[in-house]
Order: C-alpha cells, then structure tokens, then sequence
C-alpha cells in the first residue's frame, strides 16, 4: 500500500446503540473507510484525499435530536503504512503447538503455523486476546464442526480453525480492510473452507454453528450476545474475549439471560477470554 496521509476521527456516541451502527454506515457512503467501536462509540478513519467536509456535514444522525454525538479530528502523518505495521505486529506463540507470524518473520517447525499480513487490520492489535482466543481453540475438537469468527480481523483464528479440521467456517467482520486482509490471509494459507463476509450480526440470521467465536469489544459483546446465542447448535460452544476482568459480571448476565453456562475462563493481564456451553 502507498503512502497517504489519514484523517482519524474519535466520536463519542450517546445511546451507543443504534447509533454506532447507523453512523458506521452513513460514514461508509461517504468514503470512510477503517471503523473499530470504543467504549464511548467510534473512531473512524478515511483518506484526506477523500473526505468532504459538506458530505459529512449532511450526516443525517447529526441532526437527530434521540442522539448525542460529537466529535474530534486529527491528521495522521504521512507514512508508508505497512512499514508502521510490520514494525508492530509481533509474532505470537502458544507453546510448541502453534506460530503465527507475518512473511518477514522466520518459519518455525511447529504443528500449526499461521501467517498473517498484518495491514490495518485493527483485530491484530491486542495480543493478549488474539493469544487466548487460540489457546481455546488449541485446546478443542474442531473436527466436522462448523465455525464462525466474528469480527474477524486478520481472519487468524478462522485459518486456525480449518487447520484443526473444522468443516465449514465463515468469517465476519464490518470493517473493509479486514475484510480484504482476511481474503488475502485466507488465500495465503491456502484454506478451502472459509467463507469471508463484510457486515455485522444481521448476517447470522437464518445461521446456526457448533462453535462461535468472538473477539470484539465489550459493547459489541453485549449487544450481540442474544444473536450468537440464537445461532448456536445444542451443546455448541461460545468463545469470547475482548473485554476486561471488571466486565465479566456485565457479560456473565447476558449469557445467563440466553441459557449459556460457563465452563472456563482465560485471563491475561486484565484482558479476559471466557467458554461458554449451550
């Protein structure tokens, strides 16, 4: 990818929802074109070559009185964005079972290895969860089971999946760029398998999986627990992560809501993964 200069957008968003996702899509009509979803609502990101300052004035959620959003804007400096990535995106390695690394990285002689172009990708960025959501992974019997990762990111733990046998997987994520580098990632490692899609939980309507995986925010989480449960297969498996110790309670109680057991939890450095059972 060439150089360009970014702008980066912080919103804070009150409700969060539906307005985080009504303002996902009205800021992709106009050329925006990374999102990730925070705690207060969203940051969003699209080329100074392509923003509109009267597009984006005539944003339709900014005038609606049943919300509250405002905003903050900054340039990003021009910089080769790939090189910014490989600088940051570091190996991950769970035991001698499994690599995941990008092509400038050495290979390893290990069962499972992964790689991963990391380009901006935000799924890539906590290191912790990407490595707890694997160990959980690692530690299952994927065989014949259908999988999905949502929110996808890199497509990491889709590839993971097939390599462990799973049967049929599809990987989602909102954002473009994951979406393409899930493609390009899925491609590299050579899998049959996944069916890559950009969107968001409306797309699991009419789904059902023995194994659902999600590595988001807390948020997202909550929100969509109710239809990751509506997905599920009897006895099938939920994995989550992307949240903080203090959040399990919040999380715990939604899932207790949908009939969802817990049978293990995962913890590093604050961040958590958690398995439930349906």
């Amino acid at each position: 990818m060439a150089n360009h200069t970014y702008l980066e957008f912080i919103f804070n968003v009150s409700p969060l929802q539906p307005a985080t996702e009504i303002l996902i899509a009205e800021l992709s009509e106009i050329g925006f074109e990374s999102f990730v979803e925070t705690e207060g609502g969203l940051t969003a990101y699209i080329k100074v070559g392509d923003f509109d300052q009267d597009s984006f004035e005539a944003i339709g959620l900014f005038s609606n009185d049943g919300f509250e959003i405002s905003y903050s804007h900054k340039k990003i400096a021009d910089q080769n964005w790939n090189a910014e990535w490989e600088k940051n995106f570091r190996p991950i390695a769970i035991g001698n079972q499994c690599y995941v690394r990008a092509p400038f990285h050495e290979s390893k002689n290990v069962p499972y290895e992964l790689i991963i172009e990391p380009k901006m990708s935000f799924g890539t960025g906590h290191h912790e969860t990407t490595h707890m959501m694997l160990e959980f992974l690692l530690q299952s019997d994927l065989k014949g089971k259908s999988v999905l990762d949502m929110g996808c990111g890199t497509g990491v733990l889709a590839i993971l999946a097939e390599k462990l046998g799973a049967n049929s997987i599809d990987a989602i994520d909102i954002d473009a760029w994951s979406y393409k580098n899930t493609l390009e990632n899925v491609e590299r490692n050579r899998c049959g398998r996944i069916q890559v899609f950009q969107g968001d939980a409306s797309l699991l309507e009419g789904r059902s999986y023995d194994v659902i995986l999600a590595n988001i925010n807390r948020n997202v989480l909550l929100r969509d627990i109710p239809v990751y449960a509506a997905c599920l297969n009897g006895g099938a498996v939920l994995v989550m992560s992307g949240f903080y110790e203090e959040d399990i309670p919040l999380v715990a109680q939604k899932c207790g809501q949908q009939g969802l057991r817990l049978e293990k939890k995962l913890q590093t450095n604050n961040w958590v993964a958690v398995k439930y059972v349906f």
